[in-house]
């Protein structure tokens, strides 16, 4: 691989990292024991790349290149590991801790794993269908974690928290456009940032979409 393929996979391997973490933290939050977190974190990290890889046809990338699954399984059980040794410590702010590393986990998997299916659709052929692309990049994006959610028994966090399905679509839409005149990497990057900085504004100044209720 030359250098940019290398930039490229360690982006992905940082997006499959920070999944695991928010979906062992979820389990975590629902008293799992190690295996249930395990499961929670592989599923969050490679769940939406499946749900990607089976639209377009392909066997999941995930089980052809294991990798992916090691470091999602090592990434849940070094948070497991953490929290239980440290839960002591832990145990008066944990609710604080929580939500401040879940936003910023699942604000950095949602960023990368966008830009992710917008490039696996486009290396498959389809650069000039924007629609499919926004498509794959926002279910790269936010498909392992309501398959996290789902499997967890709790409220998907794509339907209740601040502006998350949205970010994925404009992170989505951006890595099309750049992608189309500067290339794979300015286009993850530029593309993850910004769905990052999107996430991180609409937790600080608490946007949501319009919805019925409190």
């Amino acid at each position: 691989m030359d250098i940019q393929e290398w930039i490229i996979f360690a982006i992905e391997l940082i997006g499959t990292v920070a999944f695991s973490a928010s979906g062992a933290m979820v389990g975590i939050e629902c008293s799992m024991d190690i295996f249930g977190v395990i499961v929670l974190g592989v599923s969050t990290a490679v769940g939406g790349g499946m749900v990607r890889d089976v639209i377009l046809g392909k066997m999941p990338s995930a089980l052809l290149h294991p990798v992916y699954v090691i470091y999602a399984v090592l990434a849940a059980v070094l948070v497991f590991c953490i929290i239980y040794f440290r839960r002591k410590y832990l145990q008066d702010g944990f609710g604080e801790v929580y939500d401040k590393l879940m936003l910023a986990m699942d604000s950095v998997g949602l960023g990368i794993f966008s830009a992710m299916g917008v490039t696996k659709g486009i290396s498959c052929g389809y650069i000039d269908n924007t629609f499919l692309l926004v498509f794959l990049g926002t279910m790269t994006g936010v498909g392992g974690g309501l398959l996290r959610d789902t499997m967890a028994g709790v409220a998907p966090y794509i339907f209740v928290k601040h502006i998350y399905a949205c970010a994925s679509i404009a992170g989505a839409w951006i890595c099309v456009i750049i992608y189309r005149s500067y290339g794979e990497l300015p286009a993850m990057v530029v593309s993850s940032l910004i769905v990052m900085l999107i996430r991180f504004l609409a937790a600080h100044y608490r946007w949501n979409l319009p919805r019925i209720g409190e």
